[in-house]
């Protein structure tokens, strides 16, 4: 796929990942819409190069009108990035169910509200790209990540189960799993994060897959290996090895 003179409107684009994805695509010639809740951020991150729309994905009516405002400025959207999320631990004893509506409603909602407003113009004109930014946290159970981790298998599932039945659409459905990566969310984090890179990194390794029409781009190469490795250990010895070394309540 050709980046240069490509329309992609990314989400989620504030910060972080997002913002350096935004970035990237602009240096590559892509004419990029961004959008999250914060206009202040984007117009900083935009620096009068990107069309600007804040919206809150979580909101369906609102994803619906970005959509057309994006659309109605660009001429259409070729590639849409689902990349807004939420990242908070789960204490087992603190159990809160308002902590996973929040990861439900913005890291899956958020995606399936984002393909709600781009997939029927996409399918009338038998092309496009839908990008889902999930993680390698969605492939096994992790310590603290009852919720987020969750809803990142749960976007995995979407994803491949969209690429399936547009496969023969015209439509190209790609899932992107990061690892580790330098951002407001993570800088909160208390433990170990291995093979972390920044989000500039994690914005040229998307950049590169879009352009590619990867399936799936998944990132750092030494977590991609340990994080698809780790699917063949037995459901019993994960729980065992990861028990230990999972922190202590506090």
């Amino acid at each position: 796929m050709k980046l240069a003179d490509s329309r992609i409107w990314v989400t989620g684009a504030s910060s972080g990942i997002g913002a350096a994805l935004a970035t990237e695509l602009a240096a590559r010639g892509a004419h990029v819409a961004i959008s999250a809740r914060r206009r202040d951020k984007l117009e900083e991150v935009a620096a009068g190069r990107m069309h600007v729309e804040p919206v809150d994905v979580t909101d369906k009516q609102a994803m619906l009108a970005a959509a057309e405002s994006i659309r109605a400025s660009m001429g259409g959207i070729d590639v849409v990035v689902l990349n807004a999320g939420a990242w908070d631990q789960v204490k087992v004893e603190r159990w809160d169910s308002e902590v996973f509506r929040r990861h439900f409603d913005v890291n899956l909602m958020g995606l399936i509200h984002g393909v709600e407003a781009v997939l029927p113009a996409m399918l009338e004109a038998k092309s496009g790209m839908i990008v889902g930014v999930a993680s390698v946290a969605g492939y096994r159970g992790m310590p603290n990540s009852e919720a987020y981790g969750a809803t990142k298998a749960a976007q995995i599932n979407l994803l491949e189960s969209m690429r399936i039945d547009l496969r023969r659409r015209g439509v190209t459905v790609q899932t992107v799993c990061p690892g580790f990566v330098k951002t407001e969310l993570t800088a909160r984090n208390t433990f170990p994060m291995p093979f972390i890179i920044t989000a500039e990194q994690a914005g040229r390794e998307i950049a590169d897959g879009i352009a590619k029409e990867k399936a799936e781009v998944i990132f750092p190469l030494p977590m991609m290996l340990m994080m698809k490795a780790a699917r063949l250990v037995p459901v019993a010895a994960w729980a065992a090895l990861l028990s230990r070394v999972a922190r202590r309540p506090q």
